[in-house]
């Protein structure tokens, strides 16, 4: 199962971050994001809110419920293995975090998940990658760049990199170019304000903005 789930982030080129969304209305959201396009869906943990776990693994599971395979629904900031399992419970096909931490990744593994940890410098990049990720977040890439990303590129070729913190439509393409395998987008893209007014066409609208433009790489 995670060779099919890896294949299909690495084909998308775009996750979509949802971060603060109530579960009642993720499934809308996971509507109108595949309308424009977009098939690979992030849901957050708050770590600073741990009464908000719940509303995490509802939203995972009413995406699984609501849609089934049309999208691909992961778990973000997991930060802990118990947050692996819950997450996994609820119908996570991969957990993305952060940072590299090797207890979360080798938990993901177990349970033939798929393994998106965080790191920002090669060290860290080729750590992760060591310890069992199957792609490595580079974050925050709006503040590190694309050329910084070309350059950790260069000499780690073999590391799927993905980039996420500040990526938004006007510069995805240029990440990709740099040599990351695909990016992340949250508030760019998952905007509460225009989920809670339900203005879903507008959220397409935007999801087809990306996807167009990825379409160039």
């Amino acid at each position: 199962m995670s060779k099919e789930v890896l294949q299909r982030i690495l084909d998308s080129k775009i996750v979509a971050i949802v971060r603060g969304i109530d579960s009642s209305k993720i499934a809308d959201l996971a509507k109108a994001l595949a309308a424009g396009g977009i098939t690979c869906i992030e849901v957050t943990f708050d770590q600073s809110a741990p009464e908000k776990v719940q509303n995490t693994l509802d939203a995972i599971a009413n995406i699984k419920k609501e849609l089934g395979d049309r999208v691909c629904v992961g778990a973000g900031t997991v930060m802990t293995v118990e947050q692996v399992h819950l997450a996994a419970e609820a119908g996570a096909e991969y957990m993305i975090s952060p940072n590299t931490e090797p207890e979360v990744i080798y938990a993901t593994k177990q349970l033939d998940k798929v393994s998106v940890p965080g790191a920002m410098t090669p060290t860290e990049v080729a750590y992760a990658y060591r310890c069992g990720a199957d792609i490595v977040k580079m974050f925050p890439a709006g503040v590190l760049g694309p050329g910084y990303i070309k350059a950790v590129k260069a000499p780690l070729k073999h590391i799927p990199v993905t980039a996420v913190g500040g990526v938004n439509a006007k510069n995805c393409v240029d990440f990709l170019k740099a040599g990351a395998s695909g990016v992340g987008v949250g508030g760019n893209l998952v905007s509460p304000e225009l989920v809670n007014a339900g203005r879903f066409d507008e959220i397409t609208a935007l999801a087809q903005e990306y996807t167009d433009a990825l379409k160039e790489v």
